[in-house]
């Protein structure tokens, strides 16, 4: 009985964080990836003060958890808690013609993300780099394989060359993310290459892997997007 009535005083604690509008609206822009607090402030149209407070319900909760970027110390991502909603969850999604994924550089987390759609989603993926590395990283291969995937025998690629306006970007790394300041999507994932241990490369890959498992089944395919994002890298939210 003890365990019942904790368990429904856990839910209850969930239901009234995310029964403000605000909260509820954070929750949602969080649900295909990570944002910084500045910007989600920008998003709501809130004060930095009071987007705060909201966060710091949502925390507590066990809903959310924020993190430093790895690029920028002064800079943090919060994220959703993979467990945070347990069933709860909103329905937002997106809508692509095709899925870029984007690090600095193309050598490790984007090109795991690109496979790993590739064997999940009919919408075609590719990655880049903004500053693509002449090789693809040893451990991402070796990851790769110890999960039973072949990473494609390419170049990592520059952004510049294959990117599309219809393509829907996400980020999976910070560098990649603040050096662009666009609209893509963003999952901040730490860079498994400079510690270079199986541990830091299995991290990246399921972390990864979880990410695409939660968005593929949000997002649909299109011929084109209508609404273009800055710097013609192009989101497009939908409502189901």
């Amino acid at each position: 009985m003890n365990k019942e009535r904790n368990s429904l005083e856990v839910r209850a604690a969930k239901h009234a964080a995310l029964a403000d509008p605000a909260r509820l609206r954070i929750v949602d822009l969080l649900t295909l990836g990570d944002l910084s607090p500045r910007e989600l402030q920008d998003r709501l149209g809130m004060p930095s003060n009071l987007v705060s407070h909201h966060l710091g319900v949502l925390e507590r909760e066990g809903i959310i958890s924020r993190h430093r970027s790895e690029a920028d110390k002064r800079r943090s991502y919060v994220r959703l808690e993979p467990v945070g909603l347990e069933g709860l969850g909103p329905s937002a999604g997106a809508a692509a013609r095709r899925v870029l994924f984007v690090c600095t550089a193309n050598s490790a987390r984007s090109q795991i993300a690109a496979e790993l759609w590739r064997r999940t989603s009919s919408i075609p993926a590719v990655s880049a780099g903004t500053r693509p590395a002449e090789k693809i990283a040893s451990g991402a291969i070796a990851t790769a394989k110890r999960h039973g995937i072949e990473l494609p025998d390419l170049a990592p690629q520059s952004l510049g060359d294959i990117a599309d306006d219809t393509d829907l970007v996400i980020t999976v790394c910070d560098s990649a993310h603040e050096e662009l300041g666009t609209g893509a999507l963003h999952w901040s994932i730490p860079d498994p290459v400079p510690a270079g241990t199986d541990a830091a490369f299995d991290a990246a890959f399921d972390e990864i892997a979880r990410r695409i498992h939660g968005l593929t089944e949000r997002v649909s395919a299109t011929d084109w997007i209508r609404t273009p994002s800055p710097r013609g890298l192009p989101m497009q939210p939908m409502s189901s």
